[in-house]
């Protein structure tokens, strides 16, 4: 782990916690090294996705037992689900997972990679309202194929990031994987932020 990654880091998992019903004494690791079956790292924590705080770059996770935690992530962390990468911001609540978590040395836990083993309602595209659907418009700026994402300019300066759904439909896949630079796109898609959009189908 890079000096770099520790201090970006070092706030997100000093906010680490275990969000649940149990007020017993005792340290936030001690508790939190119980739930995830104790060790240093590399442990395997299975839950349901509560939210995702892209502010404070945290995943909260509810396991079957009821017990809640909270996962640090970062740009260096992946979502994986039928063996494509997207970006956390990919996760909705509901989603059910696996995440790889690690401890720091300052006792905090960090979550690299999330696998979704069932999408909330079974698809990647749940979780928003058909009157938030909008059709949009752009010329391509990037393209990350490893995280299922790119960037548009949709005129007057304003540059959105795009990113695939789980279980996208085959057509758009290929779509997607044949964009390049200066591309003329449209689709269908949702905000998830005033930045960023989930795309639900090119047109």
């Amino acid at each position: 782990m890079t000096i770099q990654r520790s201090a970006r880091l070092g706030a997100a998992a000093a906010a680490v916690l275990l969000v649940s019903a149990c007020s017993s004494a005792g340290s936030v690791g001690e508790i939190l090294g119980s739930v995830l079956g104790g060790g240093a790292g590399g442990t395997q924590v299975a839950g349901t996705v509560q939210s995702v705080d892209t502010r404070n770059q945290q995943i909260a996770l509810r396991q079957s037992n009821g017990q809640s935690v909270a996962l640090a992530f970062d740009n260096q962390t992946t979502v994986l689900y039928q063996n494509r990468a997207y970006p956390v911001t990919s996760l909705e609540s509901g989603d059910q997972v696996q995440a790889r978590v690690q401890q720091l040395q300052n006792g905090g836990y960090y979550t690299d990679s999330v696998f979704v083993t069932q999408p909330v309602q079974g698809s990647g595209s749940t979780g928003s309202n058909p009157q938030n659907v909008q059709s949009l418009t752009g010329t391509v700026r990037s393209v990350d194929r490893n995280n299922g994402q790119f960037t548009m300019d949709v005129g007057n300066g304003t540059v959105l990031a795009v990113s695939m759904p789980y279980g996208a439909a085959q057509a758009d896949v290929n779509r997607f994987n044949a964009l390049r630079v200066n591309d003329a796109v449209r689709f269908y898609g949702v905000y998830l932020n005033t930045t960023r959009v989930e795309l639900r189908q090119f047109y």
